[in-house]
């Protein structure tokens, strides 16, 4: 839980979009309730009560900057890093 809590907080602050593991983003939206469709190296993450659909690909093993980025807008959007602690 301590790895989650702050890959999320580094997410959330957003100067290091470019240093966020790929597999911590997609741990990260498992533990908030998404589920994940993969084919070949597109993640889909999908989750009832957002309209949005996250399509992220790693490059390497870092997460890409502007997925992350996408990843931070929806979290905040739809509040889901505050219904995990409440």
């Amino acid at each position: 839980m301590a790895r989650f809590a702050k890959v999320l907080e580094q997410i959330l602050r957003g100067v290091s979009d470019a240093s966020i593991r790929f597999d911590d983003l997609c741990r990260l939206l498992k533990q908030l309730g998404f589920e994940v469709r993969i084919r070949g190296d597109h993640h889909i993450f999908t989750r009832d009560g957002v309209e949005e659909i996250l399509n992220l690909q790693p490059r390497g093993s870092q997460a890409k900057p502007y997925q992350v980025k996408q990843v931070r807008n929806v979290i905040v959007r739809y509040r889901l890093a505050e219904k995990l602690h409440g």
